[in-house]
């Protein structure tokens, strides 16, 4: 299937709102367009170079954006490399791509000195994993800044794997992310991997010494083939069995049949207020069917525009690892 393309052309202007963790900034397609015109084809191109040698690139660009927005805001805090930051988070020790990141911006600091933000670097290099992947594209209102603050206790606010429905969206709607946004964007997952060490807990002695009972039976065996008790904690496992490097929806059709790996995905399934959304996205009968891709873009740039900064809590910094 060839990739969907959606545009969205509007500017987006966030508002400060309390509680909401938004923050005053302000972000419009083109923002680049006069002081740095290539800067959206350069992060391109250096994003498809990585991937035809890695194409785990995707999904860890995907999820280091996801990551970065969800604690302070999208303001490349993440990025930041030293003791006690964000990056050093056990939350964020499996992440991926910081090396995409950093050949990107050395590209663009060569071409248009400290004007592109490793913020923006990282909302277009998302963009583009998913194109990379088969997956929709859309236009990435630009002009964040950077923080200059990133502190690894921070990275606790992430949502964790096991967590319940009703927490995850107390989670998002810190963020003005609501219970649809919350389905679209976990659907990600369609691409990518997950280590053993964050699921195979589910395996075995999860109730009453069994495994997690919501696990389809004749998936089980598979699962337990690939991370053994006693095994390697770190081998990675496809998070869409089947079809782990294509942007689609057979992510939601593996969660209706059970065959969810992390416990947090598959509770999307399981509980009656998200389901309905998997169901719309899977094109059920007697729902209004949504296109995925077109509503994962939508809520991209909702997320992608979470906290930006502006003024003196903020910089464009030369290097992405490290503050000015």
């Amino acid at each position: 299937m060839e990739p969907s393309y959606i545009f969205l052309t509007m500017a987006v202007t966030l508002l400060s709102m309390p509680g909401t963790g938004f923050g005053q900034g302000t972000t419009r397609v083109g923002f680049y367009s006069k002081t740095c015109p290539r800067a959206e084809s350069i992060v391109k191109s250096t994003v498809e170079s990585h991937f035809r040698s890695n194409p785990a690139i995707a999904p860890g660009l995907l999820r280091m954006h996801f990551h970065d927005c969800f604690v302070n805001g999208c303001d490349g805090s993440v990025l930041i490399d030293g003791p006690n930051t964000e990056r050093k988070a056990v939350q964020n020790s499996l992440l991926r791509g910081f090396e995409v990141i950093d050949d990107a911006k050395a590209k663009l600091e060569a071409a248009c000195p400290g004007v592109v933000s490793c913020a923006d670097i990282l909302a277009l290099a998302a963009r583009d994993s998913i194109v990379l992947t088969k997956g929709i594209n859309w236009k990435v209102p630009t002009g964040r800044r950077d923080g200059r603050v990133s502190l690894q206790s921070d990275a606790a606010k992430l949502p964790g794997f096991t967590d319940s429905i009703e927490s995850q969206k107390q989670q998002f709607a810190r963020f003005g992310l609501n219970t649809q946004d919350l389905v679209t964007l976990v659907g990600g997952h369609t691409i990518g991997t997950a280590a053993c060490l964050v699921f195979n807990y589910r395996l075995n002695n999860f109730t009453n010494g069994g495994p997690d009972p919501t696990i389809n039976p004749s998936f089980l065996p598979q699962l337990r083939s690939l991370c053994p008790q006693n095994g390697n904690n770190f081998r990675r496992v496809d998070l869409d069995t089947g079809n782990a490097n294509k942007f689609d929806t057979s992510f939601f059709t593996n969660l209706k049949k059970g065959r969810g790996v992390l416990e947090s995905d598959q509770k999307l399934w399981t509980d009656a207020s998200t389901r309905t959304f998997v169901q719309q996205f899977l094109g059920e009968k007697g729902v209004r069917k949504l296109n995925f891709g077109k509503e994962f873009a939508k809520s991209m740039v909702k997320m992608s525009n979470i906290g930006v900064k502006k003024g003196s809590d903020s910089e464009i910094r030369r290097v992405c690892s490290a503050i000015n």
